[in-house]
């Protein structure tokens, strides 16, 4: 071996150790392969923050090293990034099941031939539940080998199944002040503490505009497909010429062109029809509006006719989510009797930022029990088929399929009574109204509630 082969290998080597020792400290600051920044992201090409930043999600982020980021966070690296977003997962246990005697969780379907009713069959209710509460509800989020422990502002704590899909799997992006921007695998994250940003102001860059459909017109901040919501995000689609990516912010509005196109309208007046991807057509997931009147509704690509994209104004930062009130009011049964105390509805829902989920022609609405003044049905007799009339404390009256929330499957309501430990128990099938209290406040904020008693129904 020649002397400069030696001294060849020698420096090999000693590059081989250098790229080791990089590659150890990127994996150990956070940055290994699959969660380093995308070349198109960087601190230098996308600000860490501006003014008008309160109303993206901001929070500290602890890796199981210990490190520590603070910034603007986006779920998924692209998609929830508001407090008015949704963080879905699926409970581990019901503790309310225990207040119910087994008997009387079960439910009874009629089997009928030719119409003609011959015998009925029973099954459980199904007691497990689905988990899902805003952002700008949540204090902190903190995962471990068997759950996700949510806790909320309001200081209750639900402990979400890891074996179960949530979008905690869907990974975080975060904007560091000092870092740059990092995507973080789930398993890589030992908490998540949400916090306002501190910076005033409005974000100019989030979707909002008036969503048309049949059954009237929703105007709010706009998600496209349940994750475009800033304008960088893009539409993508087919023309007659080619593959098309449209940033929203260049975009006007969008139209049903067919059941598997659309027509988008730039800003410049200029048209053309997009195809051939499942955001522009019949497997789009449908567009969320956050309409203040109701929180959130969720327009099907059935319903769907057209969007126009217009400014919008304050978004609503952390501060603006008030903690959650245990659910209050009273329930009112075909039977005539009426109980008052603090609720569960459908052995899950308890407090006021809890949603009521259920649609209406293609439409779906999640309103928080905050905003419902009472649930009225139609007789016993002629419950199944049927809607129910949602009256708001805004005085707003919705007519809801009994689907969803509103369902037959409906595991029933407990009142705990004048501070009771052991609750009522009332049977789905039994209620005939439901009343709410008026909480002390919510977002979106109350309007002035009207009087309303058992006689308007």
């Amino acid at each position: 071996m020649t002397r400069s082969t030696m001294v060849g290998g020698a420096i090999a080597i000693v590059l081989v150790l250098l790229a080791l020792g990089a590659v150890r400290w990127l994996h150990n600051h956070g940055f290994d392969r699959a969660t380093a920044p995308s070349p198109a992201i960087t601190a230098s090409t996308v600000p860490v923050a501006s003014e008008g930043d309160q109303g993206f999600l901001f929070g500290r982020l602890v890796t199981n090293d210990g490190d520590t980021y603070e910034g603007r966070i986006r779920w998924g690296g692209d998609a929830e990034a508001f407090w008015g977003d949704y963080f879905n997962g699926y409970k581990d246990k019901n503790p309310w099941a225990a207040y119910v005697p087994s008997e009387q969780m079960k439910k009874s379907r009629p089997i009928k031939i030719f119409g003609l009713e011959i015998a009925h069959r029973e099954s459980q209710i199904a007691l497990d539940r689905p988990f899902m509460v805003r952002f700008g509800d949540i204090a902190r989020i903190e995962p471990d080998n068997r759950y996700v422990r949510v806790t909320l502002k309001s200081g209750t704590v639900f402990l979400l199944n890891r074996s179960d899909a949530s979008d905690f799997d869907d990974g975080i992006r975060v904007w560091d002040g000092n870092r740059g921007i990092v995507d973080f695998d789930a398993g890589r994250i030992r908490s998540i503490e949400f916090l306002h940003s501190g910076w005033p102001g409005t974000v100019s860059d989030r979707l909002h505009g008036t969503v048309h459909t049949r059954q009237g017109d929703f105007t709010g901040f706009v998600q496209w497909d349940r994750q475009e919501c800033v304008g960088s995000d893009e539409l993508k689609g087919r023309t007659a010429t080619g593959e098309l990516r449209l940033r929203f912010d260049a975009i006007r509005s969008i139209a049903r062109n067919s059941r598997d196109s659309v027509l988008a309208t730039l800003l410049d007046g200029r048209e053309m029809v997009l195809s051939d991807t499942r955001k522009v057509g019949s497997d789009n997931r449908g567009i969320y509006v956050d309409d203040r009147r109701y929180s959130r509704v969720l327009v099907s690509w059935d319903a769907f006719e057209r969007v126009d994209f217009t400014p919008g104004g304050n978004s609503p930062a952390y501060d603006d989510f008030p903690p959650g009130y245990p659910l209050m009011g009273t329930v009112t049964t075909f039977a005539g009797r009426r109980l008052s105390g603090r609720l569960v509805y459908d052995l899950d829902e308890s407090e006021t930022t809890d949603t009521l989920d259920a649609p209406l022609q293609g439409v779906n609405y999640t309103i928080p029990f905050g905003m419902i003044f009472s649930i009225v049905f139609a007789g016993p007799e002629e419950r199944g088929a049927q809607r129910a009339r949602v009256t708001l404390h805004s005085g707003e009256e919705l007519q809801l399929e009994c689907t969803g929330d509103l369902r037959d499957g409906n595991a029933g309501i407990l009142i705990f009574a004048d501070g009771r430990e052991r609750p009522e128990y009332v049977r789905w099938t039994e209620v005939a109204q439901v009343e709410f209290d008026r909480p002390p406040s919510m977002y979106p904020p109350l309007s002035s509630a009207r009087s309303i008693t058992a006689a308007d129904g």
